[in-house]
């Protein structure tokens, strides 16, 4: 459990206001964030907290302005085929965002008059908006009073108050701590303003402890071993799937591909088909009764390597040039064709690895 008995010389009220002192003064300009004075756009907050999932900062921002270029507003987002946003968000990973961005997007429109609901409880009813998102969205543009903890503040709030307990066992104590520290006064802020001092200052590795509006209270700092916090459980080894994917050409050089289904991993994105993907070397005679077509396939040299979050996968390509038409579940694309369309990281590493050979 916690803990440095100092803290208590330093008040939930005094704390925020040192902490929004300092974030008045340094503040991240961010595309999606109101300049001071300005009232937040919730259509660019929501678009962000989804981006952000799971993804940095600096990769979000040209996909961001991207999206606003695009669809400016929820209506027009609304509005667009759902290949379109698909093809705009490919690179950022973790498609199911994009398909509920869409879905989300439609809701507020159809149900919601084109207006974001403003409580925890009615942007939690919509499509992939979750706990941490819905408080984010709640606070920071609609300045709701909300408990918003991210990886950033999870890492601020072990190190104030040196929580031993281990991640991920410590996220409700770490829940309990910022709850306990989030104001009622200018709640879109302070949520704002945690999250830039563990992006800026309470950084993971080398924390800057001299620029710090909480270093005097800080007990992981005055242990001397703030980067010890938080602490975490050791994690499990990832498993490595194996499996092959086919390329198929015909021709004139147009290439075939198949859609994911829309649930599961990479749902609804263009894909080269592939066997399952297993733990354990794969088996040939199992990988040519999965091939699109009885043909004379070639494997070619080395594999294709991808990591997700809970595997590592690699893949042997195979390929060969079509001799009758193939199943119904996919299509030929034109190489011209294929930047157009929503390609995730996988896709695009199996066509680079394979394509020259297929020529």
């Amino acid at each position: 459990m916690v803990r440095d008995r100092r803290l208590v010389m330093s008040p939930p009220a005094a704390l925020s206001d040192l902490l929004l002192a300092w974030y008045d003064r340094h503040a991240r300009v961010l595309p999606w964030r109101a300049r001071r004075g300005q009232t937040p756009d919730p259509y660019r907050v929501w678009l962000a907290e989804i981006m952000l999932q799971q993804t940095t900062v600096a990769a979000v921002g040209p996909y961001f302005r991207d999206f606003l270029a695009h669809w400016p507003t929820v209506e027009a987002l609304a509005g667009s085929p759902l290949d379109d946003v698909l093809a705009a968000w490919a690179g950022l990973g973790y498609y199911a965002r994009a398909r509920n961005l869409h879905k989300c997007a439609r809701l507020v429109v159809e149900a919601h008059d084109g207006s974001f609901p403003s409580t925890e409880a009615g942007l939690r009813a919509l499509p992939g908006i979750g706990p941490y998102t819905a408080a984010a969205i709640a606070a920071i543009a609609f300045d709701r009073p909300a408990v918003v903890v991210d990886g950033n503040v999870e890492r601020v709030m072990a190190r104030l108050h040196a929580v031993a307990e281990p991640l991920p066992a410590a996220k409700p104590e770490l829940r309990r701590l910022a709850a306990a520290l989030a104001p009622l006064r200018r709640a879109g802020d302070y949520a704002q303003a945690v999250m830039d001092l563990g992006a800026t200052i309470c950084v993971p590795r080398q924390p800057r402890c001299m620029l710090c509006p909480w270093a005097g209270p800080c007990a992981a700092r005055a242990a001397g071993a703030p980067e010890r916090y938080p602490r975490r459980a050791p994690k499990k080894a990832r498993p490595t799937r194996h499996g092959v994917a086919f390329l198929l050409t015909r021709r004139d050089g147009a290439i075939w591909l198949r859609r994911r289904p829309d649930n599961g991993l990479l749902g609804g994105m263009m894909e080269v088909p592939s066997t399952p993907w297993r733990v354990g070397e794969f088996n040939v005679a199992a990988a040519r009764r999965a091939a699109p077509l009885a043909l004379p396939w070639r494997e070619l040299p080395g594999a294709v390597r991808h990591g997700f979050t809970h595997f590592a996968l690699e893949l042997k390509v195979w390929v060969a040039r079509a001799s009758r038409l193939p199943p119904a579940d996919g299509a030929w694309y034109r190489r011209e064709q294929i930047g157009a369309l929503a390609l995730p990281t996988l896709t695009k590493k199996l066509l680079a690895h394979a394509t020259p050979a297929a020529d």
